[in-house]
């Protein structure tokens, strides 16, 4: 299973992006999928996570500016930023609870999958 995340940049505090990350590979189906965040020097830190379901979850600091969505059918979690700040500069991750075949052992198991991360600066 492979997350590979896209979007990143440079904006100005105000401004807007849009991350995207798709999962490719072999397997059953996508349990959660979410974006955590780490500014250099720091943990990092969970963004925004969604369900199979539809079911959202954002951290306090970024509620009511960034909406995390999914297309299950792309196997594809966005999350929308607006209103950036300059403190929302940091690497962001995509993950994956991915349901899959153990073909050692002949049946699913879920395991949590990283895309590469991709910058994201916010300029004052």
């Amino acid at each position: 299973v492979q997350l590979q995340a896209s979007g990143g940049g440079l904006v100005q505090a105000g401004g807007s992006l849009r991350l995207s990350c798709v999962a490719s590979g072999s397997f059953f189906s996508i349990n959660d999928m979410g974006w955590y965040r780490q500014a250099p020097g720091k943990k990092r830190e969970l963004v925004a996570v969604i369900t199979s379901g539809g079911s959202e979850n954002y951290a306090d600091s970024v509620k009511g500016r960034i909406t995390i969505s999914r297309d299950n059918a792309k196997n594809t979690v966005y999350l929308q930023m607006n209103s950036l700040k300059p403190e929302d500069t940091s690497v962001y991750y995509c993950n994956a609870n991915v349901r899959a075949l153990n073909r050692e052992d002949n049946v699913l198991v879920d395991d949590d999958y990283w895309g590469q991360g991709t910058q994201v600066t916010v300029s004052s």
